[in-house]
């Protein structure tokens, strides 16, 4: 069995849309900007383990887990570089898990592209690094001692009144 499988028994959350205009069944993909197509899809799968179709010219198309995905579209040299609060999660199993990634990161930081890679810390309840890679996009590698950090987030509710703040 698959450590997802293994994790999430639903990967369904039936959607709140009593009071929006618009009624979505699902959130479906997002999307990232790409110098190459070649050298991105190089970093997503050797790396970072996703998996990667090409459908398009300049798009290809990101996953893993779930049916969700994210878009990358080659831009060239038009690419807009976003900071780290941009950034993607990738979740893995252990603190060994995130051990590794960050060594490998280190390790391979020149053969990827990687332009930065920050400490591995324990912070917002998870074990984690972050890295930006080639395109200036950053990916979070985490462990969430508690299971699946999605699940907890949502079931908690609001934590703070954000109607309250300026």
């Amino acid at each position: 069995m698959s450590k997802i499988r293994e994790m999430v028994e639903d990967a369904f959350a039936d959607p709140k849309t009593e009071n929006s205009i618009v009624k979505p069944y699902a959130l479906t993909h997002g999307t990232l900007e790409s110098y190459s197509l070649k050298n991105s899809r190089r970093f997503y799968e050797k790396f970072l383990g996703l998996e990667c179709v090409q459908h398009g010219p300049r798009t290809i198309a990101v996953r893993c887990g779930f049916k969700f995905h994210i878009i990358a579209v080659e831009v060239g040299n038009e690419l807009n570089p976003v900071g780290y609060l941009n950034h993607w999660g990738v979740d893995v199993a252990t603190r060994e898990e995130v051990d590794a990634a960050h060594a490998a990161a280190l390790a391979m930081q020149e053969a990827f592209g990687i332009r930065s890679v920050t400490d591995a810390v324990d912070q917002h309840g998870v074990y984690s690094f972050y890295i930006q890679d080639l395109d200036h996009n950053w990916w979070e590698i985490q462990y969430y001692e508690a299971g699946y950090q999605h699940t907890d987030m949502f079931e908690f509710g609001d934590v703070f009144d954000s109607s309250k703040s300026d």
